[in-house]
């Protein structure tokens, strides 16, 4: 009795979240390689060609700044040296552009390029409304619950019964419904750890309070906090030392690579560079300078923080599975399509079992 109703539960939960899991599923697959396929259809926008240096971040922001008559937010260079660098403008558009020449090769809103509609599918389910809040992400999370729900009782299910082991084989000659029901059963049991904690992982971007109390909880430590952006006092024309502030903030960190730069939007705010140590999976650390004196006031590096911070800080390279380099990334393809696989079998597997067949006449 107790196995018929949880296999009922399993079905009902299955039933809720189906449709939800399918596109996590699609556009999870397809963010892993998402960025490469935009680069691909569209080279004239995202690639340029390589040359001995780029230009200084000054002449850049200068050059942006004048063909878009828009101040700019942040400056991300590129991963690699043939692919354009990203800027964010304060009117929330971003720009494409060849960090060699100044070149701007595109102005463009980031939900309208591949990457970002497959990622706003997959987070939000493209959905904004008047204040340009995302309430459909409660949505997709509490899918990613329901997912570590079913995950549980299928693998309690296996488990339950006897010659489990044996239970772990497929026959390839078996009957198509015997069959789907071992690769249904086999895939789940092998799939469990990492579908697990990519579930998780991808619900603590919205439910961060209880996730990160449930990290803290498991690695037995505290999440530290970033500390907050320090704010200055200056004269209100006071002159710019991008240059040399850019060079002070590096100095602060030398063996870090820049991420990303944060450009003051008002006299009181701190320029920020988020770079990355050798230490570091991604870059979490931070620097604040001072843009008018170029003097440095604050650093956070993040590899020297507490194991349960580390833990918190992978999350985002975890769930997308750019931790290991390629091979793990081909491998987070098959991870990233179970739960389609395991919605169409399940559906596949009640059909089945449910389908009534026609009398035969004799």
């Amino acid at each position: 009795m107790v196995k018929l109703w949880l296999r009922r539960i399993h079905l009902l939960i299955a039933v809720f979240a189906g449709l939800f899991l399918i596109n996590s599923s699609i556009t999870g697959t397809l963010l892993i390689y998402a960025k490469n396929i935009q680069q691909a259809i569209n080279p004239n926008y995202w690639q340029v060609e390589p040359q001995v240096s780029p230009l200084d971040f000054v002449d850049i922001v200068d050059k942006v700044e004048k063909h878009t008559a828009e101040k700019v937010r942040f400056v991300e260079p590129a991963s690699a040296a043939n692919l354009a660098w990203q800027v964010q403008l304060n009117n929330q558009q971003y720009v494409s552009i060849n960090p060699y020449s100044g070149e701007v090769l595109l102005q463009y809103h980031f939900y309208d390029t591949f990457y970002g509609f497959t990622l706003g599918l997959h987070r939000w389910l493209l959905f904004q409304d008047k204040d340009e809040k995302t309430p459909f992400r409660v949505l997709v999370s509490t899918a990613s619950l329901c997912l570590i729900v079913e995950l549980v009782l299928g693998f309690y299910l296996w488990f339950r019964p006897k010659n489990r082991i044996k239970r772990l084989k497929i026959n390839k000659n078996a009957k198509t419904k015997i069959l789907f029901y071992q690769l249904h059963t086999v895939i789940g049991v092998y799939a469990l750890l990492p579908l697990l904690l990519v579930a998780f992982s991808g619900m603590t971007f919205y439910w961060k309070t209880q996730t990160a109390s449930v990290v803290e909880v498991l690695t037995l430590g505290d999440i530290d906090e970033r500390p907050a952006p320090p704010t200055i006092q200056t004269a209100l024309y006071s002159p710019l030392q991008l240059g040399l502030a850019i060079e002070n903030g590096l100095n602060a960190l030398p063996q870090a690579s820049l991420f990303r730069l944060y450009m003051p939007t008002d006299f009181k705010q701190a320029m920020a560079l988020r770079v990355q140590t050798p230490e570091e999976i991604h870059a979490n650390s931070w620097i604040w300078v001072n843009p008018y004196s170029a003097q440095v006031l604050n650093v956070y590096d993040a590899s020297q923080v507490s194991f349960a911070t580390q833990v918190w800080n992978f999350r985002y390279k975890f769930h997308i599975g750019d931790f290991a380099g390629p091979i793990m990334q081909f491998i987070w393809i098959f991870v990233a399509l179970t739960p389609l696989f395991f919605v169409l079998s399940g559906c596949y597997l009640w059909y089945s079992r449910h389908k009534k067949t026609k009398p035969t006449c004799k």
